[in-house]
């Protein structure tokens, strides 16, 4: 049996089980009570031949969901599940303190209303374009309906960027990913984005200075040799998205913070001193930006844990943009899921 630690491309994974020739079947979570592991809207993908790609829970819950997968495949029905135990027993299957959840199992079947291959697919390619998108399934037929919009009875959840279950209804509804601009391919960043990779960030880095955005000194990542102004330009960051600019050089720094000041983006972070600050806050307000928009500027960038070190750096400025991304008010304008 496979894992994987990419827990954000669950239905990107079904769709590659059913197109390898597998049967496949996608679990969500629909509602948890207590302390349950994993939220609202977790998936967990599971193929007819044992592998999976995700998570609704942890430990023997986990394996219980996988068998009940096996049995959708092969009889093409949807089935509600429901787990919980005492907090005596809750470390044993995953469920913490006493937690329960339940949980979806969705066959994908060839026709009919519940999930097929064309809705997954429709749903995979909204992702794949930004686009916000929802599955809306009936948790008592098992109908599965693709949507792109809010219905009278699901805007209270798509305002809030959230997974929900209303009555006998579900809506799991899927964000745009989040990602992480990174301005100047410098060692902070060697750090900073496998950190940002493994938190779920897609992550572009920008520096138009070969020496530093190499291939040798980033293998395999997403490298743009652009001049910052106009990689922005391409890569339309929104309110999904988080800048970080490292390389002390207003050349390269200025034009990028321009452009996130200009969109809405969730985050803005930049190296520097103090001094260094403060001479780019000048450069802002005779560029024309406002206290207020400069205010969304976090510098010198990362939380104050006295880190030193290239690697402590990174820590300190992944910290801190995952705490703007959870505990400020973005949870209020549907950043998260």
């Amino acid at each position: 049996m496979n894992t994987s630690q990419d827990i954000d491309q669950i239905p990107e994974a079904a769709l590659a089980f059913l197109n390898a020739g597998e049967g496949v079947a996608l679990a969500t979570v629909v509602d948890t009570w207590g302390s349950a592991p994993r939220p609202v809207g977790s998936q967990l993908a599971i193929s007819s031949s044992g592998d999976m790609v995700g998570s609704v829970s942890g430990g023997c819950v986990e394996g219980a969901v996988i068998l009940e997968a096996q049995d959708a495949i092969l009889d093409g029905k949807h089935r509600v599940l429901t787990f919980g135990v005492s907090d005596e027993n809750a470390f044993e299957v995953g469920l913490a303190c006493g937690g329960q959840i339940r949980v979806i199992v969705e066959p994908v079947i060839n026709d009919g209303p519940g999930l097929t291959p064309d809705k997954l697919r429709a749903l995979v390619t909204a992702r794949a374009g930004r686009r916000s998108v929802g599955s809306e399934i009936d948790l008592t037929h098992g109908a599965h309906q693709i949507v792109h919009e809010a219905s009278p009875a699901t805007v209270s959840l798509w305002n809030a960027g959230k997974s929900g279950a209303l009555g006998d209804r579900f809506l799991a509804l899927h964000l745009p990913p989040l990602r992480l601009i990174v301005t100047g391919a410098v060692h902070i960043a060697q750090h900073l984005v496998p950190m940002a990779e493994a938190a779920g960030f897609d992550v572009t880095l920008i520096d138009p200075r070969p020496v530093f955005g190499s291939e040798a000194r980033f293998a395999g990542r997403m490298i743009v040799d652009d001049w910052p102004d106009e990689a922005m330009e391409v890569l339309q960051p929104d309110a999904r998205t988080g800048l970080v600019t490292l390389t002390h050089d207003a050349k390269l720094d200025d034009p990028a913070i321009e452009a996130a000041l200009r969109r809405d983006v969730f985050y803005i972070g930049c190296l520097g001193s103090k001094r260094t600050h403060a001479k780019r806050v000048q450069r802002l307000q005779e560029s024309g930006f406002t206290a207020d928009d400069i205010a969304r500027i976090h510098g010198p960038v990362g939380l104050n844990i006295g880190a030193k070190s290239p690697a402590e750096i990174a820590i300190s400025v992944m910290a801190e943009v995952i705490q703007v991304l959870r505990v400020s008010n973005n949870d209020a304008k549907g950043v998260l899921l």
